[in-house]
Formats: structure tokens, sequence, C-alpha cells
């Protein structure tokens, strides 16, 4: 019988949630991570932030079922400061992307003492910038992103910090650690 990994990885900026490509240093391959596990959830190349991956194929599924809401926060610097009716929208639920109505999403402005990206965020010197926390339990293709841009402030850079009961904490950019199922249940 084989034995359970799980994973929590914090993916770089620039890093694609796959194993094999064009260029290995920029898929997971480059990191050293243990044979045969998957992503849990994937992160598109341009967001950072936890990244949980596993060879336990009923944990995968258990975490990716829309029914089972499991929750993921995001942080996303945007461009301009959010008005509460704005946030409001994103609370309420019902923003639509695509042909999709999203739920209420927890949302709150917030003030991390994050280190500068490498690369830069794109920055206008007459706009300025600001952190807002999603916490969501959905997980549709470049979601915040579509999310952030509905309300008219567009995401900048994207980091999450939260699966299930697994938090980011210090784990730097890069780095990865072996946890237990528990961790995130």
């Amino acid at each position: 019988m084989k034995s359970l990994i799980y994973v929590a990885f914090h993916k770089p900026y620039g890093t694609v949630c796959q194993f094999s490509g064009e260029k290995p240093e920029e898929t997971l391959a480059h990191f050293n991570l243990p044979k045969d596990i998957y992503p849990v959830g994937r992160l598109d190349k341009d967001s950072e932030g936890l990244l949980i991956l596993s060879n336990d194929g009923q944990f995968i599924d258990q975490m990716l079922n829309p029914k089972n809401e499991k929750e993921k926060i995001y942080w996303s610097q945007v461009e301009n400061i959010p008005s509460e009716d704005s946030l409001n929208k994103l609370r309420a639920g019902g923003v639509k992307i695509e042909n999709y109505k999203t739920a209420p999403a927890r949302v709150q402005i917030i003030y991390p003492d994050i280190p500068a990206r490498n690369p830069p965020i794109r920055e206008r010197k007459t706009v300025p910038t600001s952190w807002i926390e999603l916490a969501i339990t959905e997980g549709k293709n470049r979601q915040v992103r579509k999310m952030t841009a509905s309300i008219n402030h567009p995401t900048l850079r994207l980091i999450r910090v939260k699966v299930g009961d697994f938090e980011l904490g210090n784990l730097k950019s890069g780095e990865w650690v072996q946890i237990k199922k528990s961790d995130l249940l």
C-alpha cells in the first residue's frame, strides 16, 4: 500500500502548476517535490502562495468538489482603494464573471507587510494600490482576478494564504513542507 503524502508549497510568481513544460525552471519539477504527487487545485502562473499537493486521490476530490465548500483565502493587491459599496458587491454574491454568478465572499481591506515581488508589479504614479482579503469557497479559473475586475479594481498581485485549515504562514517562496491531512481539514 502506498504511503499518502500531503505537501504545502509556496508557489512563486511565474511557476506553472505542472511538473513538465518547455522551461523546467518554470514548473513544479524545479523544486524537488516528492514523486507522484499532484496539485490540489491550481494557481495561475501570475499568482503566488499556498499550493497543496498530494497523492491521495480521494482527498483531492474532497478538497476540489464545490459542494464541500472548502474555503480558500487570497490577498489581492488591487488598483485604487475599493469603497464599501464595491466590497459589498463581492460580499453579497452574484458578481457575474463570464456566464457564472459567484457565491458571496468574505472580503475586507487589509494592510499586510509583504516584500516586493520580483519582477515588481506595474505601478502608475497617479493610481494608488491597496490590498483586500477575499475568502471564497469556489475555484473557477482566475476567479479572484475576475471578481476584482468586475468592481473596477483589477488585481495587480495575488497571493493565496490559506486552504481549508492550513495557512501559508512563514513558508518562503519556493519552499515546501510535508504536512498531515488533518492540518487541512
